[in-house]
């Protein structure tokens, strides 16, 4: 009898997809009022059922409605997305989702991941281009020697790095880039491809969870709880420095295991053919010419321009895509690369990661059959509920647990902040906690689940590396376990504090 193999990604979230589409004919449909702000015309605009409203945009506005959200917040454009109102969630007639629904979920789901899409797809051709030129295969090998005997030092960094860009600007969907560039170099340092997505998506998901300045996470929700987004940072920086040290610490642990006895390795049945597909071109012999330093150096520039952009510029997909689509050219010209091998080498590294763009838009599909089902917003409500009469301990962690819940459905981090925040941040006052809480709640329960979370990242990080998700829980579940246990003592400490 053959062994049962684990689905793959796209399996798993077609089934996931079929499971949300049941919950829309078991859950009530239902909808939060929302209030958005027109800029141009300087109003609030009240939607409910399907019917707009147009308010002053004043104070006053904003305490009958009782939101505690300081005016400024909105006219600024601190929050631009609309924002549930407390109190006003109304049972609405069913929408359930068919057949029919759940078949087109896929093709809407892409359809609204277009952004994303097309950021991994460019991405894979530039690095089909610049595994044309041999510049990869030559820098590998420079670095494989200049770190003989201090590997490690390879891990401590990447992931500091990495948890650095995502406390800072919610350096998350653009990791992708990074898997076909940092595991050959991984796999010559004699880890295995484990090692390097530990770095990277560990490094991105203990980054986001324990954000600082990230206006994606720390500073919308702060603004949609009503309070400064300094307020609970120092518990916040001191969280992340901890959580990092032992993320980091696991890694090493796991990596110095497998350099001593590749059979330790989690994915060693599959070590050949990682090895095949990550290091088909690399040779010790390459040299590390002047202008290959030059084609390395255009190279990271793009990602040096790219995060500049967003943390300063205000950029996002299409500036992005744009940096990525330019560099490829830049290192097509320095390369001398013919126009027309230019072509059909970028569009076969686009097609490389064909796969890894379906996967994206599947999970977005899991959120269009919530939205089109309207049950995201009943499912708020009742969890807003659930923490009636309970003392400050079990309120604070109860809202880690039902953030975690939450983000399977409304993976996004802004999304899930202007939707809960006029919810839940309430909530604290009555509890006794200052609303920071919930701001911290909110970001580590998103952040714990997004380590496994299937509608998140993970299978599309996993698809690019051609590891199973089976694999993968069996690598992180230890640190996850740890990490729930860290957080909770914490959340714990700080509602008695």
């Amino acid at each position: 009898m053959k062994k049962l193999k684990f689905p793959t990604a796209q399996t798993i979230l077609l089934i996931i997809a079929a499971l949300t589409a049941v919950l829309t004919w078991v859950i009530p449909s239902g909808k939060f009022d929302t209030l958005t702000y027109n800029k141009s015309e300087n109003k609030f605009i009240r939607t409910s059922l399907g019917k707009t409203e147009t308010l002053e945009a004043s104070t006053e506005t904003l305490k009958q409605l009782e939101i505690k959200i300081p005016l400024e917040k909105f006219t600024n454009g601190d929050i631009w997305k609309p924002i549930s109102i407390p109190n006003t969630y109304k049972k609405v007639e069913a929408t359930p989702q068919g057949i029919v629904a759940f078949i087109k979920s896929p093709i809407k789901g892409i359809i609204e991941a277009s952004d994303i899409i097309f950021l991994v797809l460019f991405i894979g051709g530039l690095i089909g281009i610049m595994n044309y030129t041999g510049a990869f295969d030559a820098g590998i090998s420079w670095l494989a020697t200049t770190l003989k005997g201090h590997e490690y030092v390879l891990i401590i960094l990447v992931t500091t790095l990495i948890a650095v860009g995502g406390t800072t600007f919610g350096l998350a969907e653009e990791t992708i880039a990074f898997y076909p560039i940092l595991i050959p170099i991984f796999l010559a340092a004699k880890y295995d491809a484990m090692v390097a997505l530990g770095c990277i998506y560990i490094g991105s998901s203990i980054g986001t969870m324990c954000s600082t300045v990230n206006p994606f996470s720390a500073i919308i929700a702060s603004d949609a709880a009503g309070i400064n987004w300094t307020t609970g940072l120092t518990a916040r920086i001191v969280m992340w420095a901890i959580g990092l040290t032992i993320c980091i610490i696991y890694i090493l642990r796991y990596a110095k295991r497998v350099k001593n006895d590749p059979t330790k390795s989690i994915i060693y049945d599959q070590k050949e053919d990682i090895e095949a597909l990550f290091k088909k071109n690399i040779s010790s012999s390459i040299k590390l010419t002047p202008k290959l330093t030059l084609i390395l150096t255009a190279f990271a520039l793009c990602f040096i321009v790219m995060v500049a952009g967003v943390s300063l510029l205000g950029w996002w997909f299409e500036e992005m895509i744009a940096v990525f689509f330019v560099g490829a050219i830049l290192i097509g010209i320095i390369g001398q690369i013919k126009e027309y091998t230019f072509v059909d080498t970028f569009v076969k590294g686009a097609g490389d990661l064909l796969g890894v763009a379906i996967i994206i838009g599947i999970a977005r599909g899991v959120s269009v059959l919530m939205d089109d089902g309207q049950i995201s917003d009943t499912m708020l409500y009742y969890a807003s509920n659930v923490t009636n009469g309970m003392n400050k301990g079990v309120f604070i962690n109860a809202m880690l647990y039902i953030y975690g819940g939450l983000s399977f459905f409304i993976p996004s981090s802004s999304g899930m902040a202007v939707l809960t925040m006029p919810i839940m941040s309430p909530l604290a006052d009555g509890v006794g906690v200052g609303r920071e809480l919930i701001v911290n709640a909110y970001q580590y329960g998103m952040g714990l689940f997004a380590f496994i979370n299937p509608t998140g990242l993970i299978l599309a990080s996993l698809a690019i590396v051609k590891v199973g998700y089976d694999k993968w829980l069996k690598f992180v579940m230890p640190l996850v376990i740890i990490l729930v246990i860290f957080t909770m003592i914490v959340l714990t400490v700080s509602a008695y504090l």
